[in-house]
């Protein structure tokens, strides 16, 4: 079993703190949502964890296994088995999605992985994803719609099989089909070998992805945790009763734009080991 601890987490942009002392607690074989209104950091927490250079950490620690990680470049971070899906994937034009994967993961585990169980692997996750018999020479992301996209991001998960996913709104953009094939696939892999933090505001993605937690996020917190139970009481009165049941005023914040490129997750040439 492995363990992911955010403790007492501050992180600002600029002169706005938005991350305002988060605790939190990952293991593998387990499944947590993060739910919220706009703006209460919730995007800002999964880019954090991985090591965007955006935000500047000015209070708290990241616990990998009880090591602080937060002097880990992203490289870095992916290799002890970090994985962020984007909430709006970037094209790369002039890379195929197989050569992506495959420097990836020979990026992250340090291994060379044979063509042979590369495209068997491969062609069995785009199977389970039903996605297209040609994407894998097709650039990455390039001309995709909204949803193929979100399904990339999940097949890239299946290859490089982390340890902790954070999957950052992966259902914006999935019709009724798509979301249960990507709930699916992300559920499938659920073990003691894969945890996931999952970022979204719609019940429907629950349904597929059955968290054993659920968090409720409001001004760069985690005011409330609970069950199932908290996602129909999201679902059907919103966060008004937070206000009424924990005393807490709701910010209103300016929505939190997507989050930066996090830099080259392949070689990071400042890191700090080098």
């Amino acid at each position: 079993m492995d363990i992911l601890e955010i403790k007492n987490l501050h992180a600002r942009v600029e002169e706005k703190e938005i991350l305002k002392g988060v605790n939190l607690t990952l293991k593998t074989n387990e499944i947590h949502a993060i739910m919220g209104p706009n703006g209460t950091g919730k995007s800002t927490l999964s880019s954090v964890i991985m090591g965007s250079p955006r935000y500047q950490v000015t209070e708290g620690e990241i616990l990998f296994n009880g090591k602080n990680i937060m002097d880990l470049a992203v490289d870095e971070r992916a290799r002890l088995g970090l994985f962020l899906a984007y909430q709006n994937p970037i094209e790369v034009p002039g890379v195929t999605n197989s050569d992506f994967i495959r420097t990836a993961l020979k990026s992250t585990t340090g291994e060379n992985v044979s063509l042979f169980k590369f495209i068997k692997e491969f062609d069995k996750a785009t199977t389970e994803l039903k996605m297209p018999d040609d994407l894998a020479h097709r650039y990455l992301n390039e001309g995709f719609s909204g949803g193929e996209k979100k399904r990339n991001e999940i097949l890239q998960m299946k290859m490089l099989k982390p340890k902790f996913a954070i999957l950052d709104e992966i259902d914006s953009g999935l019709d009724v089909d798509a979301l249960r094939i990507v709930g699916e696939n992300v559920y499938n892999m659920k073990g003691e070998n894969f945890g996931c933090l999952l970022i979204t505001h719609y019940e429907r993605l629950l349904d597929y992805i059955i968290p054993d937690y659920v968090h409720v996020m409001i001004n760069g917190k985690i005011v409330k945790t609970g069950g199932r139970e908290l996602i129909q009481k999201i679902d059907q009165n919103g966060y008004d009763w937070v206000k009424e049941e924990l005393g807490i005023e709701i910010e209103k914040e300016e929505a939190e734009k997507t989050h930066a490129i996090l830099g080259s997750c392949a070689h990071n040439p400042k890191s700090k080991n080098e």
